[in-house]
């Protein structure tokens, strides 16, 4: 006969169970956090158990690729500092008008 589970070994496994489940908003953060390879490896993998059976973190995870992949595509340029200073002196100086 096989052994019976007792109520101690039954908690057991669900604390070493609970460990890797995380809560939704924990799986977004460390989505975030892979996207820009700051997430050990335990918390990887505790993504992808969540990502397993969860539609909204699956779904987080989809757009925030999408995302990573556009910024990484576009062509973005940028004023410097000097220039938006200079932008913005002039539109002072147009509303003292």
């Amino acid at each position: 006969m096989p052994p019976k589970k007792t109520k101690k070994h039954a908690i057991i496994v669900m604390k070493t169970t609970n460990n890797l489940l995380v809560s939704c908003d924990e799986a977004k953060h460390i989505c975030d956090k892979n996207q820009y390879g700051e997430a050990s490896f335990i918390e990887i993998l505790k993504l992808n158990i969540r990502l397993i059976y969860c539609k909204v973190t699956r779904a987080y995870s989809k757009r925030n690729g999408k995302l990573t992949k556009a910024i990484k595509n576009s062509d973005v340029q940028t004023l410097s500092s000097s220039l938006k200073e200079q932008m913005k002196k002039q539109l002072q100086d147009e509303l003292t008008k």
